[in-house]
């Protein structure tokens, strides 16, 4: 017992930090189930803090938030080497003094998550914001806005350069380049004002080929307020990809959401590029959701694609489809379990519940 005595008594203020974060944690749990207290702290607290970080690392070229996990990783290996050194020389208490520490590390870290992106999934959603009921939509409707979304796309595929087998061949400088991203939300905020929010930039993820693996495509860190893109994936979709996580940045948490705000940012965007990836991506979730519907009418569709978005798609399978395997499957369950600890019942499938909204937009212009 002295030597228990011995260890919470050097390690007290961890243990202080410790119960601090149990206790921090603890109030999120309790408050999230107010619309009101979410709503207040995504306005006041939480969105200003997120600006405010993103302001400062927005300067940077590379991804802060990579980095500094990075550091974090090998600080934390390093200190591991430290314990199991001191505890083979006699300290057997070093390994507990590292889990302690690293365990007040992680809870807090959590908790700056919960705190700067979970509650963002328990206050006003965009879809309440802009008047929209994303309601259950009929198979024809379906086919019919699946077909209006063929009909664009067919329409701009021959605007973006393309190489000598017919496919999107537009640089990913030329995508990422600040001048293509500034002011990529200017045609939506005259409709959806709450989307206004400063510009900032799409930083390369350095760790693309790791994303692959685990099937990410990009990544809004609240921590830093940084949008991080996978640029090792085909480019067809990284534009809509930086809308996807720009919409993040103006506050929309729920995935199909933010898909449903990143396509329409980037149709209506004038950017060759993004209102081609823009109505291709509308057109994936869409006909996607129909060959679940009806999977001839879903086939019929894809046939009318023209031979250049059709190499596209063939292209973003071949690549997504050299990745699957136990680390694809594990990273998607972990987000999976992710979304599903927020409240998000659809989990990964609510990347492709957009699709009512896409609906509801454009089936009243058919």
């Amino acid at each position: 017992m002295s030597g228990l005595k011995g260890f919470l008594t050097a390690h007290r203020a961890a243990l202080a930090g410790l119960a601090g974060a149990l206790l921090a944690l603890a109030v999120f749990w309790l408050a999230r189930s107010s619309r009101p207290a979410m709503d207040w702290w995504v306005e006041k607290v939480s969105m200003p803090v997120k600006r405010a970080l993103g302001a400062v690392c927005d300067p940077l070229p590379f991804s802060v938030c990579e980095a500094g996990a990075t550091l974090l990783i090998l600080g934390a290996l390093a200190l591991l080497g430290r314990a199991v050194w001191l505890t083979a020389h006699g300290r057997p208490a070093a390994l507990g003094a590292f889990a302690l520490h690293l365990a007040v590390l992680l809870l807090w870290g959590y908790w700056g998550v919960c705190a700067l992106w979970g509650t963002q999934y328990y206050a006003e959603s965009f879809a309440e914001k802009a008047g929209m009921t994303a309601s259950p939509v009929s198979a024809q409707q379906l086919e019919a806005v699946t077909r209006y979304f063929g009909r664009q796309v067919a329409a701009c595929a021959d605007a973006v350069p393309r190489d000598e087998a017919g496919r999107f061949a537009v640089p990913r400088s030329e995508i990422m380049a600040q001048e293509s991203t500034a002011g990529l939300y200017d045609g939506l905020t005259e409709r959806w004002a709450f989307l206004t929010g400063p510009d900032r930039r799409a930083k390369p993820a350095f760790y693309s080929k790791l994303m692959s693996a685990w099937g990410f495509t990009g990544y809004l860190c609240p921590l830093t307020g940084e949008s991080t893109l996978n640029v090792d994936c085909p480019e067809v979709f990284l534009p809509v990809t930086i809308a996807h996580e720009y919409a993040h940045q103006r506050g929309v948490a729920a995935e199909q959401e933010a898909n449903f705000v990143g396509i329409m940012a980037s149709i209506a965007s004038g950017r060759p590029a993004y209102v081609y990836s823009g109505w291709l991506y509308g057109y994936l979730h869409l006909s996607n959701a129909l060959y679940r519907a009806d999977p001839a009418a879903a086939a019929a569709c894809m046939a009318e694609l023209p031979a250049a978005a059709r190499a596209d798609f063939d292209l973003n399978n071949a690549y997504w489809a050299s990745w699957e395997g136990p680390v694809r499957e594990v990273g998607e369950a972990v987000y999976d379990s992710f979304l599903q600890s927020y409240g998000q019942e659809l989990g990964m499938q609510s990347y492709g519940a957009c699709v009512d909204l896409l609906v509801e937009e454009f089936w009243p212009l058919i």
